[in-house]
């Protein structure tokens, strides 16, 4: 059995809890991550996806119940423990991908080292390694705006992953990309999830994307409506059983 890495333990996140119109955006959800796990969240807009993994990855705090990553209690932790916490054991990535214009490519991989304060020249070595390992080394001195898409969001995976992370958390990391780069990208993810076993906890909309995971979770109104394991299934088969499960619970909104 590989190590547990997340454990969400019964958590609850209501907003606006002190106001006369609070919204439980979570309600009493859990979940255990293990190393090497690829799991993917889909569900309707507003059902609590974006909130759920926010609260799992310590963006945001559970108003009840408990959060544990590589066994530590997220709430126990100070602000620069957390930062800290973030840069050892996390990597983020964004729809938007969050690059800074005003900083090269180089710089932009390097944020989270310098962040932490890691030596120039293990700083130098790791953001070399990484730009090799996704194909963006000759893009290090251009600014993210002489860059593709697909480049930038290449540039965005190397920032997550210039710190060895136990984890990444991509929020619809497709979205802005086109098919093509959408499939080298989930490829990626998978070598990555496969080869160097890197846990992902994925959130997206499409099926096809969420095809590449191990188990997908299907939120809706703030809980776990269903969980599909991939087991031995093809990738076409896992794809089909994903799409059925969109088709039926889409046709219950209507219903209810």
């Amino acid at each position: 059995m590989n190590k547990e890495i997340l454990v969400a333990d019964h958590v609850t996140k209501i907003y606006g809890i002190e106001t006369k119109n609070p919204v439980t955006a979570l309600s009493d959800v859990s979940l255990t991550m293990y190393e090497g796990d690829f799991i993917c969240v889909m569900g309707p807009s507003g059902s609590g996806k974006s909130t759920f993994i926010n609260n799992l990855s310590t963006i945001d705090v559970p108003t009840k119940g408990y959060v544990y990553i590589d066994g530590k209690e997220v709430r126990t932790m100070g602000e620069n423990e957390i930062g800290r916490f973030r840069y050892e054991n996390l990597g983020f990535i964004f729809q938007e991908f969050n690059l800074l214009d005003s900083l090269t490519i180089f710089e932009n991989i390097a944020v989270p080292l310098s962040l932490a304060n890691i030596p120039l020249q293990e700083m130098n070595e790791r953001v070399e390694t990484v730009a090799q390992k996704l194909n963006v080394h000759q893009l290090l001195n251009k600014y993210p705006y002489e860059c593709s898409g697909g480049q930038r969001q290449r540039a965005a995976i190397a920032r997550a992953l210039v710190t060895n992370p136990k984890l990444i958390v991509a929020d619809e990391p497709t979205g802005n990309l086109d098919s093509q780069n959408s499939h080298e990208l989930l490829e990626l993810f998978k070598q990555l999830n496969d080869q160097d076993g890197v846990s992902i906890l994925m959130v997206t909309h499409d099926s096809m994307i969420a095809s590449y995971s191990q188990k997908l979770l299907y939120i809706k109104d703030g809980e776990i409506e269903e969980t599909i394991e991939r087991g031995h299934l093809s990738q076409k088969d896992y794809f089909y059983k994903i799409v059925d499960v969109n088709s039926v619970e889409s046709q219950k909104l209507f219903v209810d």
